[in-house]
């Protein structure tokens, strides 16, 4: 394996101000901000930020999304730090989201000390939702590429290397389509860090223990490859029979190669599907 993923003891390895769990939620701050790395500021609302997550997680979470080496402007006409939905086709911004933004509508994203908050936040923001990773890939998803940063670090962090991880799957909670932080934490559901997605229908998770939930592994080495896992689940995620909406969503699930993408996707189609007021039992059956 690469130099990345060697565990020598070592946050070392891009040693960080903030403690490393609380740094990788707030390193991608410059891209709320619309500004590139190296021009990004060290310190935001008094906290360091745009530092270099340790063990190439921060790399190894963008491999998940985006190819490898110079990236090429892949929609024209489109060079914008905003998310294109794949859902629409269209701008995933709200005028609301881009003034909250202006107006320091992300301070809380990154302020805390508390890393198991700051990944509630993350988990639970509309406003991280509104940024795509890069501007060359519109589609990819900031939220869900810090959350999957956030993820690997914690794994690695833990001793496991890359290729010992899975993606698990739990049932969804129907509060999630309007929870906030505070419920993310008390969820029976989220894992602090392991959770990238907590949705009314399905909660998933990148850990290196699936116990003896629906699980499929990564692979050998980071890649775009959403699409490989989400088909060789070791069980269906939800009930598609009967269910056309849920169909349509396991069949775009099964061709989605970028992961923060797929994550996104899955987030704005429960929103725009919408949910019964029901309970886990009734989501982990899908929509009726």
């Amino acid at each position: 394996m690469s130099d990345a993923r060697d565990f020598v003891d070592a946050d070392a390895v891009g040693k960080t101000v903030a403690d490393p769990m609380v740094a990788v939620y707030r390193h991608d701050v410059h891209k709320l901000r619309n500004r590139r790395h190296g021009s990004g500021a060290d310190e935001y609302h008094g906290v360091p930020v745009n530092e270099a997550v340790p063990r190439g997680a921060d790399g190894d979470a963008a491999l998940l999304s985006r190819p490898s080496g110079e990236p090429e402007q892949t929609v024209a006409n489109h060079s914008s730090p905003y998310r294109l939905s794949l859902l629409t086709g269209e701008s995933a911004t709200e005028p609301g989201r881009i003034e909250a933004a202006a107006d320091g509508g992300f301070r809380s994203l990154v302020v805390s000390d508390d890393a198991s908050r700051l990944h509630a936040t993350w988990l639970t923001s509309d406003v991280a939702a509104a940024f795509n990773e890069s501007v060359y890939y519109p589609y990819t998803s900031l939220k869900y590429h810090v959350l999957l940063a956030a993820a690997l670090l914690s794994e690695y962090r833990a001793g496991h290397s890359f290729d010992e991880l899975f993606l698990t799957v739990r049932p969804g909670e129907a509060t999630a389509a309007d929870a906030g932080v505070e419920a993310a934490l008390e969820s029976g559901v989220v894992s602090p860090h392991r959770t990238v997605l907590w949705s009314p229908l399905v909660t998933l998770a990148v850990t290196s223990d699936p116990g003896d939930r629906p699980a499929a592994r990564l692979g050998p080495e980071p890649a775009r490859s959403f699409a490989d896992g989400w088909s060789r689940l070791s069980d269906q995620p939800f009930d598609t029979d009967g269910s056309r909406a849920l169909m349509v969503l396991d069949s775009q699930l099964r061709r989605l190669r970028s992961w923060s993408t797929a994550l996104q996707y899955i987030e704005e189609f429960v929103a725009w599907r919408g949910m019964p007021d029901a309970g886990a039992a009734d989501v982990n059956r899908g929509w009726p």
